[in-house]
This record gives C-alpha cells, structure tokens and sequence, in this order.
C-alpha cells in the first residue's frame, strides 16, 4: 500500500507511523502552530530513511534562524533521497537545500517549475508565497502580483475547503489591492481551522488593508489567547494588535502589548520578525509623538548584534539600519549603506538602490533632518515595494516620508500623500494628520 501526503501525493516510506506523523508535522508548520518539530521527529524516529520528514525538519529549523542544524538535516535528507527517493522527492529536497542555502533566485526559478509539476506539493509551492517568500525577497517590483498569478494558475488543483490554499490565496489577493476577495477567501480558510496562526495574520492583514482596524483588533484579542506563546507568529500577530492601539491613539495599550508579546525577552518569534517588529513598532511610537523608554532601543540593538550583520538581505538591513539610527550609531548606518553600495556595483542586491537610500533616509530622520531625509525618500518611494514583507510594515517607510514632508514645511507633497493614503485605505491616523495640516 502506498502512503500519501495530506493532498495524496506518494510517500517514499513503508510506516504507517512515519506518514501519519508526517501528515501532522507538515499541517502543523504550514499553521505555524506548535508540535511540527516533534511530529517530524516522530516520523524520522519511525523511519530513519524518510527524506521528507528531514526536508520538512530543515524547513522548521531555518524558521527558527538555526542555519546550522538546517543545513545538517537538509544534508542527511540529500544523502537518503539519493538512494531512496521519487523524482518528486528529489526535486523537493534539492529546492530546499538550494532555499536553505541562500541561493534564493535558484529556489525560487525550481519550485516554480516544481509546483508546475507536482502543483499539490505545498510545502514547496508555499516557499515563493507570503510575506516572507521568495517572491517577496526576489527584489522584484511586482511580486504582489507574482503572487496572485501563482495561486490562480494553480487553483483547480485545489479542493475548495483546503485550508491552507484558501489562506494564501487569500494573503495574495489582498496583499495585491482586491481586499475584499482576499478577506472572503481567507475568512474561509480561517473557518475552517482556527488553529491556524498564519490564517490569523493573514485574515488581520485583510482587515487592516480595508481599513477594519477595529475589526482586526477584535480578531486578535478573541483569538491569541489560545495560541500558545511557543508559536512563531505570536509575538507578531500582537504587533498587528500594538499598531491598532497606536492607530486609534493609545500608546500605553500598544506599549503594554509590546511589553507582554513583542519585545526580545518575550517572543519565541523568527529572528527576521523580532528584529523587524521591534524596530518597526518603536520607530512608530517615537514618530507618532510618544515617549519611547530607551531600555527598549538598547533590548533591541542588542537582540540584533546576534543576526543580520551582513548586508545584502534587503528587509533586515532597512529594520537593522532604523535600530542603529534610533540608538545613535551612525557608524553602523554607513557601514551597511557602503557594503549595500558595493554589493550593488557587483550586481549582488536584488532590491538594488532603494535599500541604502531607506537607510540613509532613517538616519536623516533620526537626526532630526526631515528636509534631507524627504529628498532620499521621495524618488525611492514607488520601489519599496522591493525590499519585501508585506504592505502593513512596509507603511512605515511611507509614514516616514509623509512625517519628512510635514515636519520640513511641504504642506502641499505631504497633503497629495495623504489624500492618496486615505483614498486607498481609511486610516483615523492619517484623517488626524490631514487635520493638522487643514489648520
């Protein structure tokens, strides 16, 4: 009898154990919901000689920024899908060898014509998807759209009650500015299993993206609570919550949220959502006009001296450049602009110009020179897109220029901003600033 994946792809393993744990430990890491580890585990314990089961552990393991027992897993899966494996299983494990690696525009080129082949496979076709995808850190200016163009051509492979195509069809859908099919279709997935951390975020970034801020807070507040804090996405998903707090006037809220789920000590976050959301929420407090105690800068800078020191990962360096600039270290700015210059000359930073002219845009900003900071901004402005994530974090570069061009006199750039921002999304936030600007 053959065993079979959960959407009835064959399995290279004779156990029954070692499927059915198999089944659960890839469920369970495409919710982001605790015990995929210890499912896959389980599996490899039932068969040492499953490929699969240590592709999927390398996966887990490169979420949690532990590159170098990623690296051993995915190595031990190469080794066994060689001499026990399908031509499925071989080009799955060599996608996230090559993704695992770094060599992302390679992963990205084979798990697409990976999931052409085997379109159900979904832990592969869930790499190019998501915020964090490798279409989202392709550098590309129109991965949004990728995005959406992937899950359509795919989905009549898809019953219409999976949970997780429903999701990330959903996340494209609004991501890309058709919000309210995007939440239609995520709503679905969310129903139809609740312990699902990434049908959460996505269902709250629907919300947030057509201006249901009150919504998405009521989401998040009924349902974190039974989302255990060991969970990836819970210290991010309270972001979402701390940005509602702030976006309807309510520092303290937003800042005992960060105390309890966001800050370094107390999320068991993936290192990219850490660094970013910490540096990202602070940065809004103190630009929103409130006091930002310097204990938290200092947890952060100090959280970050552990990754991303390298330049060239386009979403990192903009948040590692903010926290250098917020804590004072200039030096530290310059030193990733000039290796972002460099890496570009070589050809080596997909995002290409943008990055450096963020960074050296916070810094201006941080400096209190809101004129200069405004003049890096404003050309890089319609390519931030390229350094990835998903259009709630990347608003913070946009609040930043909006903020440059109100507090250096450009009343009439910073009004056009903000029509258009209103006009695309409701925002109390932005109705207040326009006020200020009316008076």
């Amino acid at each position: 009898m053959t065993r079979r994946d959960s959407r009835g792809l064959p399995l290279s393993t004779i156990f029954d154990r070692a499927a059915d744990r198999y089944r659960e430990g890839v469920d369970l890491l495409l919710s982001a919901w605790p015990g995929a580890a210890e499912a896959l585990d389980e599996a490899i314990a039932a068969d040492p000689d499953f490929a699969l089961a240590y592709a999927a552990r390398a996966r887990l393991h490169a979420f949690r920024g532990e590159p170098a027992k990623a690296k051993a897993r995915i190595a031990t899966a190469e080794g066994v899908v060689a001499r026990r494996g399908t031509e499925r299983e071989r080009s799955h494990v060599a996608i996230l060898s090559l993704a695992i690696s770094g060599n992302s525009a390679q992963a990205l080129e084979r798990a697409l014509a990976h999931a052409d082949a085997w379109p159900r496979d979904v832990l592969i076709l869930s790499l190019p998807l998501g915020a964090f995808g490798l279409f989202a850190f392709s550098g590309m200016a129109d991965h949004d759209q990728a995005r959406v163009d992937l899950c359509e051509r795919h989905a009549r492979h898809f019953d219409a009650d999976d949970w997780w195509f429903l999701t990330y069809r959903g996340w494209s859908h609004a991501e890309n500015g058709n919000v309210a099919h995007g939440r239609a279709l995520t709503q679905r997935g969310f129903d139809l299993r609740k312990n699902n951390a990434n049908a959460a975020h996505a269902l709250s970034h629907a919300m947030y993206e057509g201006g249901a801020h009150d919504e998405a807070e009521r989401l998040i507040a009924g349902w974190l609570p039974g989302y255990d804090r060991a969970g990836i996405l819970h210290g991010h998903i309270a972001w979402h919550a701390a940005l509602g707090a702030l976006e309807r006037g309510d520092p303290e809220q937003a800042l005992a949220i960060y105390a309890d789920c966001i800050q370094p000590s107390v999320t068991a976050g993936m290192p990219v959502n850490v660094v970013s959301d910490t540096a990202s929420f602070l940065w809004r407090l103190k630009a929103y006009g409130h006091t930002v105690p310097t204990e938290l800068w200092q947890d952060a800078a100090a959280y970050s001296e552990n990754y991303f020191q390298k330049a060239g990962f386009a979403f990192a360096d903009v948040h590692m450049a903010l926290i250098a600039a917020a804590t004072g270290d200039k030096t530290a700015v310059e030193e990733r602009v000039r290796a972002q210059m460099d890496l570009i000359a070589a050809g080596g930073l997909a995002a290409g110009p943008v990055v450096p002219a963020i960074c050296r845009a916070a810094l201006s900003f941080a400096e209190e020179d809101y004129a200069a900071c405004a003049r890096m901004l404003e050309p890089a402005a319609a390519e931030v897109v390229r350094i990835g994530g998903s259009g709630a974090q990347r608003e913070m570069i946009e609040d930043m220029l909006l903020l440059a061009l109100m507090r250096s006199r450009e009343t009439v750039k910073a009004r056009e901003l903000l029509d258009r921002r209103l006009h695309r999304r409701p925002s109390s936030r932005d109705t207040r600033w326009h006020g200020l600007l009316a008076a």
